[in-house]
């Protein structure tokens, strides 16, 4: 019998119920941050130390949820997964794109930053809208993906216009240079640009306020713009589930994909996809 062993014994027969259970649940606490989620604290400041990010966070994306991102739009898509590949290779092997990304994390060492947003430029690519619209901009890593995408779109005979939304002044430092020739951004709150807009809107992105309710008035304000082949993409379907809950009233199909960043303490987002039957 090791010493653990007859400690653990001798408590739970000696010591009052409700102690004895507390000293347990402390311990089972401890084992479980050793098992689970030291290396995850101990993470959080190396990580805002080397990028000084504390939010909207930079990372590449594990080899298995690449795997899963790939498999679900090619489902969602009804397009080879060959194709899906394809079009993230083009992120992940773009120098020029992906060096204009980290610039302002310039102490981040990345092959390919975009995580979720990987998503977002093959469904661009694959099903060449000709309005994309996106809410909540940040630093402007969605439009600069987006408007690289539509770029490629271009030169292969399907032009696109990219339009971002954000209430903060400085947002979309990002867009810049031959992708800014392909979009612009609406500064103010994100409903009345887009109760503003006239459509049809062919791939439609919520990321901005992330509150159950505003994500879902938005879905709401665009219902009545989009084309027939539109798709959305919710940025905050791993917290809530409005834009299910909007394809299952709007007679559309709903898939969710979990990030899953590499080498980092995040646990990541994901990406929910709303499409037409």
């Amino acid at each position: 019998m090791s010493i653990y062993t007859a400690v653990h014994g001798f408590a739970k027969a000696t010591l009052p119920e409700p102690m004895w259970r507390l000293l347990r649940d402390a311990a089972a606490a401890r084992r479980c941050y050793r098992t689970y989620f030291r290396r995850h604290v101990h993470g959080i400041f190396s990580t805002i130390r080397a990028t000084g990010e504390h939010d909207n966070f930079t990372y590449e994306l594990t080899d298995r949820c690449l795997c899963y991102l790939v498999e679900t739009l090619s489902c969602a898509l009804k397009r080879p997964r060959e194709e899906i590949e394809a079009y993230i290779r083009e992120v992940t092997e773009d120098p020029g794109l992906n060096a204009m990304a980290l610039s302002t994390t310039p102490n981040v060492k990345l092959k390919c930053p975009f995580g979720r947003r990987l998503g977002w430029y093959a469904v661009a690519r694959a099903t060449k809208p000709r309005l994309i619209v996106e809410t909540g901009v940040d630093r402007g890593h969605g439009s600069l993906v987006l408007c690289a995408a539509l770029l490629r779109n271009a030169a292969e005979g399907s032009p696109g216009q990219y339009l971002g939304t954000d209430i903060k002044p400085e947002a979309g430092e990002l867009l810049v240079g031959k992708y800014a020739a392909l979009g612009r951004i609406l500064y103010g709150d994100s409903l009345e640009s887009l109760n503003a807009m006239t459509g049809p809107i062919d791939l439609f992105i919520n990321d901005s306020d992330h509150s159950a309710d505003y994500e879902y008035r938005e879905y709401e304000a665009v219902a009545g713009k989009l084309s027939p082949q539109a798709i959305i993409l919710g940025d905050n379907a791993h917290c809530t589930d409005k834009l299910a809950r909007f394809s299952r009233e709007h007679g559309r199909h709903f898939l969710f994909v979990a990030e899953e960043p590499k080498d980092h303490w995040y646990i990541g987002a994901g990406l929910g996809i709303s499409f037409p039957p």
